[in-house]
Parts: C-alpha cells; sequence; structure tokens
C-alpha cells in the first residue's frame, strides 16, 4: 500500500508511503517522526508535542481522553459553550458530561463566548472540577485572558486545556500569546489553519509543568480515535512547516502580524467596524457601515476576495504570510471602494441558558428523529445543534426546546433538528 505505487496521478503520490520500515509509526513513534515532534516541541517550549494528520478535532479529542485517563471518570470538566464539534462528540463518547460555564458577559454572537477569569473562579468552586477548556481565540479572533484563567484553574488545582486552532502562529506573533506561554496545561493547534501545513495537520502540545501522566498516555489515548493509515503527506508537510520556522517563518509572523494590524487601522478609517483582538485576523461588523455580514461577503467576492467566514453580523478575513504581495492593499481598497449606506438596525437574539433534562450520551444514543424546529417545543435535543465551528450551540443533547430557542435557532436559518423519541 498505497495501491498508487507511487504514480503521479494528482501530484503528491511520490511523498503518500505508509508505515513501512523506516518511516516510523505515528501513534508508536520512536524514530523520524518522534524527532520531528521533539523539535516542534522545542521551537513551541511544550513538554511533549505529538501530530495529529485528522486536524485538531483529533487532537481535542485526545485531550479529553488524557484528562480523562489522568484524573479518573467522576472528575469533572467545566467548559465553554463557544466550542467544536470535536469537544461535543469526544464527550458523547468518552461519556463526559461538560459543567457549561455560562459568562457573565453576554455575546451577540455564536461564535464568540467572552469567557473571564472570574466566570472560571465561579465555576470551580464545584470542587468535583478538575479541568476547564475552553477556546482562545474564537471564530471571531477574540483572545481569552488565558494567563489569568490558567492561575484561577491552579489554584484550586485544576487543569486548564485550551482549543487554540485558530492560533498557532501566536507562539511568534509576540510574548505570551500562545496558551503554552500563558499557563496551559495542555493544547491544540491547528497548524494547517495559519501555518503552511496541509490540510489536517495539527499539533498537540502538553506543557512542561502538566502532570506527568498527560504525556505519558497522549499516543495511546489520541490513537483510541484516530485512524491506523495516517497520512505521511501530512506529517511531512507539518515537519516543514517546523522547518520554516526554524528558518525565517516565525520572523516573518511577527512583520505580518503589524501588516495586519495597519490594515484593520486602515479598513477603520474606510467606515467599517472592526473587532477582535487576534493579531493575524481581520474580522468587520459591518451594520454600521449598512451591510450585514453576508452582505458584505457578497461585496468581498465581487472584487476577488474570498472571506473565511460570515453571518448576519460579521466577516471574518484569515490572511497569513503566505498571501501574494499586495493582497492587502486589495483588501483595503475593496473597504474604501465599498460604498457606506444607512445603518442596518438588525439585533441578532440573546442566546438563552435551556432547560437540561440528560445528559450528551444519553441524548445521543437515546435513539432521535428529525423534526422541524416549529415542533420541537417540549421536546428533548438528541444532536447538539451548532452552526460555524467552533460555536457555541443554541441548544445542546439533552436540553429543551422552548419557543425562544426555536426562534434563536430560526434566526440562524436552523429549521430542523434532531429530538428524542
Amino acid at each position: 500500500m498505497p495501491g498508487h505505487k507511487g504514480s503521479p496521478l494528482l501530484g503528491p503520490e511520490v511523498l503518500d508511503i505508509t508505515e513501512i520500515k523506516g518511516a516510523d509509526y505515528l501513534f508508536e513513534a520512536e524514530g523520524i517522526i518522534r524527532q520531528s515532534e521533539d523539535l516542534a516541541a522545542e521551537i513551541y517550549g511544550a513538554g511533549r508535542t505529538l501530530f495529529s494528520t485528522e486536524g485538531s478535532s483529533l487532537s481535542i479529542k485526545g485531550m479529553l481522553a488524557c484528562v480523562r485517563a489522568c484524573l479518573g471518570p467522576d472528575a469533572k470538566i467545566a467548559a465553554g459553550r463557544n466550542c467544536h464539534r470535536a469537544f461535543i462528540n469526544g464527550c458523547i463518547l468518552l461519556g463526559i458530561d461538560p459543567v457549561w460555564i455560562w459568562p457573565e458577559t453576554h455575546s451577540d454572537s455564536i461564535c464568540a463566548s467572552h469567557i473571564t477569569p472570574s466566570d472560571v473562579e465561579a465555576v470551580l468552586k464545584n470542587s468535583s472540577v478538575k479541568a476547564v477548556y475552553i477556546t482562545s481565540p474564537d471564530y471571531l479572533g477574540n483572545m481569552a485572558d488565558v494567563s489569568r484563567i490558567a492561575e484561577v484553574c491552579h489554584r484550586h488545582g485544576a487543569l486548564l486545556l485550551v482549543d487554540n486552532a485558530h492560533g498557532a502562529y501566536l507562539k511568534f506573533a509576540g510574548e505570551g500569546l500562545h496558551p503554552l506561554d500563558c499557563g496551559a496545561d495542555i493544547c491544540c493547534d491547528s497548524a494547517h489553519k495559519t501555518l503552511p501545513a496541509l490540510t489536517g495537520a495539527s499539533l498537540l502540545h502538553i506543557s512542561r509543568s502538566a502532570p506527568a501522566g498527560l504525556a505519558d498516555c497522549a499516543k495511546a489515548e489520541m490513537s483510541l480515535f484516530a485512524s491506523t493509515s495516517p497520512s505521511y503527506v501530512i506529517i511531512q508537510s507539518t515537519e516543514r512547516s517546523i522547518s520554516e520556522l526554524s528558518n525565517g517563518l516565525a520572523e516573518r509572523i511577527r512583520s505580518f502580524c503589524k501588516e495586519v494590524s495597519s490594515s484593520r487601522e486602515r479598513i477603520s478609517l474606510a467606515g467599517f467596524t472592526t473587532v477582535g483582538d487576534e493579531p493575524m485576523k481581520i474580522t468587520v461588523a459591518p451594520m454600521s457601515a449598512g451591510y450585514t455580514g453576508n452582505d458584505l461577503a457578497d461585496e468581498l467576492r465581487k472584487r476577488g476576495i474570498e472571506p473565511e467566514y460570515s453571518d448576519s453580523a460579521y466577516t471574518v478575513l484569515m490572511p497569513s504570510p503566505y498571501n501574494k504581495d499586495g493582497d492587502l492593499d486589495k483588501v483595503i481598497k475593496a473597504f474604501e471602494d465599498i460604498p457606506r449606506r444607512y445603518a442596518v438596525k438588525d439585533e441578532l437574539p440573546r442566546l438563552i441558558r435551556p432547560e437540561r433534562a440528560m445528559g450528551l450520551r444519553e441524548a445521543y444514543f437515546s435513539g432521535s428523529e428529525r423534526i422541524p424546529v416549529d415542533k420541537a417545543a417540549g421536546r428533548i435535543c438528541s444532536r447538539t445543534a451548532l452552526s460555524c465551528q467552533p460555536s457555541v450551540p443554541v441548544i445542546a443533547g439533552g436540553e429543551v426546546f422552548d419557543e425562544k430557542i426555536i426562534k434563536i435557532l430560526k434566526s440562524y436559518s436552523i429549521f430542523e433538528a434532531d429530538v428524542v423519541k
């Protein structure tokens, strides 16, 4: 294997090998893959770094399995609701019922959940919570105060897990931005999102100060969810990205972040509001300029610019140092050319805290049927209703539909739902 035998049908086949002698084994890495992982750990300042060829979806489930293996099945995990689908799936498969963190600060988007250290402090008063899971940066580029959240967690004897999928570059964008440098015990980076790696490349980092058991069990716990045929093309792509970081890319990232910051300022001068504090992302809230996020995305597409994401309120752009020269100027010119209109007054409905009737796993495996959301009032959600990833579920598995939740779902164009039979 593989059956193509290196024939260049698409181009990368010559690199597409499998677990043969001399190529090492991803989940029992002791040779060249282990050497590459150790180099990545050294660059990121981790105690251990592991490669995933199945994106941060695998890394997130691996994180949860590591914590469950080290802390035991009775340890509770508290989590922000703005989580990736992989977190929900991992909880279902591992039998984890997360203690949801409900922040005091309201978010006007399902893509954001502004969790503060005081929010975490409040949930940790429940002594059975032994780990906290947050997403930072979120899809809109908001970054949590990871340093202070880590301090709160460690003061209560809890581990901090961070989904840093959007922030693989943060280690090189400035001091104290990457979760490991802020005190996280374990985190994941999607190398393919902001580094020059192929889609599916992810890194799982375990801190040097984390309990030894996390690093000891990590490979075995990741393999619980992983394919036995990992992509060696993606592994090589990850290796190349790490090599690039050691050969000038780190400096390019820091310089490029300054260019992005300047671009945001010029977009603001053109009359469009920018939000978020992630240094290599441009998020625009265009309603004050007369556009929904989706309207603005269409205007950008007319000018040859494809956004990363858009919804009713926001448009997100994700540039990187590998953009062509002049791309940021093209973006700025587009915003300068798009005519301003009367402000859009629409407001997205505020997310509410649903009533909980059963756990995620019980709800998922209780049998379900798909029905129109208009008929879901009083029914129990079977499969969590999610939009973009990561995002706040309007309603999670095991929670009960009511008229307010149905209205919110419809506002996000979710018209059908899976309910427990």
